[in-house]
């Protein structure tokens, strides 16, 4: 926030005018001043909290100035609640706090008792337990209280720091001082800033994350006896929170705890901010969301920092170094987020990638699963990236974990995509074996049952291509919603290569594939691969006009490879489709050589023989 506006109010009388003139001559202003101020403005230059700009409005309390009064309210970011004797004070309960919310103004009050001076019989703790906790106590609003005297400048500079910082540092989202707790938002926003800085994940900050922490959060090194004195504070209350080990949670929360009973508040929010939190306590919208563009033609992938990032976080979170993420281990590795991403939920994760037979995700399945959602929509990685505490040494901040693939150019021309993430569309008819192709890619046991698909389904596995190179293929069955997918042109283009299967066995199976592509003919705008399903059994005849074989020959293409889920061999299928992904020209139909033209070639020739011709031509004349 650039500006914080003060709206100073309160019954006549009460020295409303004379703290602002107190302020601004920094001396008590005996001569008679006039009723109300104009508007006063405090540049940044004062020390105000975050650097901001201090707009003070004086009012009137008198009633032919209560429009005034309105409009100055409802303008204000805080409001400067001034009283001096026992008439005022009860007047703060029974008239200005209600009037205050009659209006709708939900904005900070600062209470402040002024003419101290005049009434030096009584302590301040006694004015704050008698006369300020009670008013606080039923009024939530009420920010934070103050005992003030302009004629000896009293608390003069600290009532209007108040006022700043009740808008630059609200306590009221942070602390329920009725119930003498960190409010809920506050406490979920703390365990999230404790467990990214706990960098080794044993549940405690040792020493050094604590010297991090506190580098990170405020800039400035601890003093050589402060961790000693924090430790000592943290185990008067909790003894097992803070020892050899460290401190854990609770000792950290405790001591926010601590910062907001004292009036310190401040500390609380210097260190949110710094973890790019709101003053509601959500994440900013820019850290969770940055700006990046994907072009058409172009897809998103993890860049190398990236995948290291996911990496590292795996092996952090695999407590048992089984090779594994169990489902403790997942929760512990999400616990600074809001779960795991909707999408996982929608397909079906961790059964759309490669998990260890008790069925938790593999270190090659996690890097899979994140492949596929960046591909998909890197808006989710770039959120989870911000959440899980993804840290760049650039100004890039998380999209430097990504990375944008070249444009593709024409597919059916010769070259190489740039990319490493692939998706392919598998389609055939009803019980073809698209779901057992998709499960043998993930290489999980062979099963009879059938099971038919209706809403989509993925499947996402790495695969090494011919010269060792690795790159994410994604399998897609479209269920029911086939043609409305096929239908859909950036669908379409989002696919890098279309797998037509049929039953081998079944006559009826190929017929299917000849009326999609009749039906679909944008299909034939992309690379294609035909494949023989369950080729284990008894080849059928199909019914159609001309059999695969002699189909696709009369397309120019490649004949159908015949496999089975059954075999070993069903992965020199998956390598295929990789590298069609990579060199779309080769599953597309092959061209015929034309005619070769040799005129040049021939004027060439004559030339050449001319040219001897009249080289002997001169040899010979000069001889003679």
């Amino acid at each position: 926030m650039a500006t914080v506006r003060i709206c100073v109010c309160g019954d006549e009388a009460v020295g409303k005018s004379s703290i602002i003139t107190s302020l601004v001559k920094d001396v008590f202003v005996t001569t008679k001043i006039q009723s109300v101020l104009p508007q006063v403005t405090l540049p940044p230059t004062l020390g105000t909290p975050e650097n901001v700009t201090t707009i003070i409005v004086d009012t009137s309390a008198l009633p032919h100035e209560r429009h005034t009064l309105r409009k100055e309210l409802r303008k204000s970011n805080v409001i400067l609640l001034v009283y001096s004797d026992h008439y005022s004070y009860e007047r703060v309960a029974l008239f200005w706090m209600p009037y205050f919310r009659s209006l709708g103004v939900n904005v900070p009050v600062v209470l402040c008792a002024n003419k101290a001076d005049l009434r030096s019989n009584r302590t301040t703790s006694q004015v704050v337990a008698d006369e300020m906790l009670p008013v606080m106590n039923e009024f939530k609003e009420i920010d934070s209280c103050i005992r003030t005297s302009a004629k000896e400048h009293h608390n003069i500079n600290e009532v209007f720091f108040l006022c700043q910082k009740a808008v630059t540092h609200p306590i009221a989202p942070l602390y329920d001082s009725k119930e003498a707790a960190l409010k809920p938002a506050a406490v979920s926003a703390l365990r999230r800033v404790f467990h990214l800085c706990d960098k080794d994940k044993d549940g405690h900050w040792n020493d050094q994350e604590i010297y991090d922490f506190q580098m990170k959060s405020f800039g400035k090194p601890l003093a050589e006896d402060d961790l000693p004195n924090i430790k000592t504070t943290i185990q008067r209350f909790l003894p097992e929170s803070a020892g050899d080990q460290g401190m854990d949670e609770k000792g950290f929360l405790l001591l926010n705890k601590m910062f907001a009973e004292k009036g310190r508040h401040e500390t609380i929010w210097i260190i949110l901010r710094k973890f790019c939190y709101t003053d509601s306590l959500s994440l900013k919208d820019t850290f969770l969301h940055p700006k990046f563009e994907v072009p058409q033609f172009s897809s998103a992938e993890l860049s190398p920092s990236g995948y290291q990032f996911f990496v590292d976080l795996f092996l952090l979170f695999d407590k048992d170094n089984d090779g594994a993420l169990n489902d403790s281990e997942l929760a512990a590795l999400f616990a600074p987020t809001p779960g795991i991403p909707p999408s996982w939920i929608d397909s079906a994760f961790p059964s759309c990638t490669v998990r260890n037979e008790a069925g938790h995700i593999t270190l090659q399945g996690w890097l899979a699963q994140w492949s596929m959602t960046t591909f998909e929509e890197p808006k989710t990685t770039l959120e989870y990236l911000a959440y899980l505490g993804f840290e760049s040494n650039d100004r890039g901040g998380t999209t430097t974990a990504l990375k944008v693939t070249k444009a593709r150019k024409r597919r059916n021309r010769p070259g190489r995509v740039e990319r490493n993430v692939f998706l392919c569309y598998v389609l055939g008819a009803s019980g073809s074996g698209k779901s057992t192709l998709l499960s043998a890619f993930l290489q999980r046991p062979f099963s009879p049952t059938y099971h038919p698909t209706i809403k989509p389904r993925s499947a996402v596995n790495s695969v090494e291509q011919k010269g060792g190179k690795q790159c994410y293929l994604i399998l897609e069955e479209l269920g029911e919603l086939e043609p409305a997918i096929l239908e859909n042109q950036a669908k379409l283009d989002a696919c890098d290569l279309l797998c037509y299967t049929y039953d081998s066995s079944e006559p009826d199976s190929f017929a299917y594939i000849v009326e999609l592509r009749k039906k679909y003919p944008q299909l034939d705008g992309l690379p294609a691969v035909y494949t023989a399903l369950k080729a284990d059994q008894d080849k059928a005849m199909q019914r159609c006009d001309q059999q695969p074989d002699e189909y696709t020959g009369a397309l120019n293409m490649a004949a159908p490879l015949h496999v089975s889920a059954t075999w070993s061999s069903i992965s020199e299928l998956f390598v295929h489709l990789a590298e069609c992904a990579t060199y779309p020209s080769i599953a597309f139909p092959k061209q015929d050589e034309e005619p070769s033209d040799y005129t040049n070639l021939y004027i060439a020739l004559v030339a050449i023989a001319c040219a001897a011709s009249a080289v002997v031509i001169w040899k010979r004349n000069s001889s003679s």
